[in-house]
């Protein structure tokens, strides 16, 4: 049981093996699941979405339709997101733990949410796990659903061109990228890693 979750980790992670299998249809699945389901707190966005940029400087993506689509996946994932804490409510923090649902990382979505207000739709975008599960405590919170919109637009379109357009121009400015992908791929997911733990590190030592 732990080697196939192992392997199935590996395998999540290799994205650029995802990327060569799956396409863009692939890609644009994941944004969905990663921002719209809980099951989906785990997954590799960040770095999907600049080495997707990379593959686009190679010419093996459309950048437009890598751009649009992209978008619209993630934002209408955040709105399948306000729209479960919505219908559940605070009935959704008293759901228990399962296999693919931490009631931990809904807490710390909603700490950040106090914190941030609104802004968390942004922000939380680059954030991983947080992103997963800040748009369904905006719904159980009652967020206005204008300004959840307006937000959830706003923000996933920074995410996606902000990390799909790195991808692209360092793709365009270094000779065989796709030699090093595995090296960008770490360096972004440690990247993505700073504003969480920076969180964390803030929450522990506030007296």
């Amino acid at each position: 049981m732990i080697e196939a979750l192992v392997d199935l980790m590996h395998q999540l992670y290799d994205v650029k093996s995802l990327i060569q299998w799956g396409g863009l249809a692939l890609i644009c699945l994941i944004l969905f699941v990663e921002t719209g389901l809980f099951i989906g707190f785990f997954l590799p966005g960040d770095s999907l979405l600049v080495t997707a940029g990379i593959f686009a400087a190679a010419g093996h993506l459309d950048l437009g339709a890598l751009l649009v689509f992209g978008s619209l996946c993630a934002i209408v994932g955040d709105q399948v997101g306000y729209s479960i804490g919505r219908a559940t409510g605070q009935a959704l923090f008293r759901r228990e733990d399962s296999r693919f649902f931490k009631r931990r990382h809904l807490e710390r979505a909603k700490a950040f949410y106090e914190k941030h207000g609104a802004k968390t739709i942004v922000l939380a975008r680059f954030v991983p796990v947080v992103r997963t599960f800040a748009p369904a405590v905006a719904g159980a919170a009652a967020m206005n659903y204008r300004r959840f919109v307006f937000y959830n637009i706003f923000g996933g379109l920074l995410w996606v061109w902000s990390m799909v357009l790195a991808g692209y121009t360092l793709g365009s400015a270094v000779p065989n990228i796709d030699q090093y992908i595995h090296y960008v791929i770490a360096v972004v997911i440690v990247l993505s890693l700073i504003p969480g733990v920076w969180e964390w590190w803030k929450a522990r030592t506030q007296p």
